[in-house]
């Protein structure tokens, strides 16, 4: 029987992705571009963008190829995904930059504290 856990959902969906990625022959960056555009075709929240924002940074994914990506699929997708697509992804971008800057601030506070002697 599996252990009790604070986070069972996030954890299986944690434990799945590792699964998918072990299992994955693709390129970093095909693998990115791949779960995008299956997120855009599903409609999905913003959340489920932001678990793709760091590996597509890391894959030197830029604006330019979103954009190209939103306009590959959009004739297959339709215009109302990828629109809403677009309000998504740059509502999970906005709030993974609030979370690095919210960490970035309490870690010079730290730092400062540490300087300070406090």
């Amino acid at each position: 029987m599996a252990t009790a856990s604070e986070t069972p959902v996030l954890d299986t969906i944690a434990a799945m992705t590792i699964d998918s990625l072990e299992h994955c022959n693709m390129d970093e960056r095909t693998l990115i571009l791949s779960r995008i555009a299956a997120l855009v075709a599903m409609d999905a929240p913003a959340i489920s963008y932001m678990a793709h924002i760091n590996p597509a940074i890391r894959a030197e994914f830029t604006v330019e190829h979103l954009q190209d990506l939103l306009v590959a699929i959009a004739p297959v997708v339709g215009t109302a995904r990828v629109m809403s697509a677009a309000g998504h992804i740059a509502e999970a971008f906005g709030v993974t930059m609030a979370m690095a800057e919210s960490e970035a601030e309490a870690i010079a506070q730290a730092e400062a504290r540490s300087r300070s002697g406090s």
